[in-house]
């Protein structure tokens, strides 16, 4: 599944291919999210032709509540349901019940919920898990998992690896007595947990990387800890990670968090916050972040980001952008949202690039500071 084709002679960096059925994603790669079968704001057509984006995410919580299994098999799968010919990713669930602490309870075998849609309960156990994404028709699964909050007493995280590590044997059970349901190859990757205790990544690593998945996540980060504690427990876990295996750090994140990832030898990343930030009216730029809906770009006869390969920097304005969100337009958000997409695929495609000229380190601490300062 997984092809190893660079690694920087210094640092962690690597640069990689994930075959699927689908697709062949170059990594390190960024996965737009699209929780509810579709990435909010753009179409599939515009996702392809236009982004680029090889792959992207749905949640196994929200697909499973709305539209539902039956629905799901009879469409014959994600990727026939909303028209998306490129892989899949779709993640457990296990953090949707994380935020949901308050109408869930943990138990041995699973977990039981109440819908944030109607508060009927019910139950996702591992095999259940397994059983939804085999509906849902993604190429790569992950297991049921359950992601700590932050802080929390290093016994609490204790128990819950415990729980994660069991989760994680039974998720790979069920996945290896079945088969999928349209065709094509499926892959599960392992979580792995531990908070943001040292020892127990490394146990969780351990653990996991014995069991054989087809690739590996780190999991219960960027859920409130300081930055450079995240950045401390990626370098820790990929420090035992396999090398011939994805890496996939789940939930980051912004731009520079990209970067520092990359860096410590991750390959694969998802995050709502192009999509979720492009709705409140922030852009993320080759030279900065900026806010439009600030009164400074009501007379900024420019594009965004001058020369920079989207619709919005190729054909309108800052003071039309800035218009649109004010006049409450839902193009402002359309040209937002495909934007922030196209730089996030733009800054992955600068990364592979830096990495197969062995210039990573040399060049990404400038362009980290470039990314992240406020215009």
């Amino acid at each position: 599944m997984f092809r190893l084709i660079k690694e920087t002679s210094k640092g962690k960096a690597r640069r990689g291919e994930l075959h699927t059925d689908h697709d062949i994603i170059p990594t390190p790669i960024f996965m737009p999210v699209g929780t509810a079968g579709t990435v909010k704001a753009v179409d599939t057509s515009t996702l392809t032709d236009k982004i680029d984006a090889p792959i992207i995410l749905g949640n196994t919580y929200h697909l499973y509540l709305r539209p539902g299994n039956t629905i799901m098999e009879q469409a014959g799968g994600l990727h026939a349901f909303m028209n998306w010919p490129r892989a899949l990713l779709t993640d457990s669930g296990g953090y949707q019940v994380f935020s949901l602490a308050d109408i869930r309870k943990l138990e041995a075998d699973g977990v039981v919920f109440k819908s944030h849609l109607d508060g009927s309960s019910h139950k996702f156990t591992p095999a259940q898990v397994v059983e939804t994404q085999r509906i849902l028709g993604s190429d790569i699964m992950m297991v049921l998992d359950e992601c700590p909050p932050y802080p929390a007493e290093e016994s609490y995280v204790r128990k819950s690896l415990d729980l994660t590590h069991r989760w994680a044997g039974e998720c790979l059970d069920a996945f290896r007595s079945g088969d999928g349901r349209y065709g094509h190859r499926q892959f599960l990757f392992g979580i792995c947990q531990g908070g943001v205790y040292p020892e127990l990544r490394r146990k969780s690593v351990e653990v996991l990387s014995g069991m054989g998945f087809d690739g590996m996540a780190i999991g219960g980060l960027s859920v409130g800890e300081p930055p450079e504690m995240m950045y401390e427990i990626t370098d820790v876990s990929t420090d035992l990670l396999p090398r011939d295996k994805p890496r996939y750090l789940m939930g980051v994140g912004t731009p520079g968090d990209l970067l520092e990832s990359v860096a410590r030898g991750v390959d694969m990343f998802d995050c709502v916050m192009p999509t979720r930030n492009a709705r409140n009216g922030m852009l993320f730029t080759r030279n900065g972040i900026i806010n439009v809906r600030n009164a400074r770009w009501k007379t900024h006869f420019s594009p965004a980001d001058e020369g920079f390969p989207s619709d919005l920097c190729t054909n309108h304005t800052m003071a039309y952008l800035h218009h649109l969100f004010r006049a409450g337009e839902i193009l402002g958000i359309q040209l937002a949202t495909a934007h922030n997409l196209t730089f996030y695929l733009w800054l992955m495609e600068q990364i592979r690039s830096q990495i197969e000229d062995d210039t990573f380190y040399d060049w990404y601490p400038g362009m980290a500071a470039r990314v992240t300062s406020r215009l």
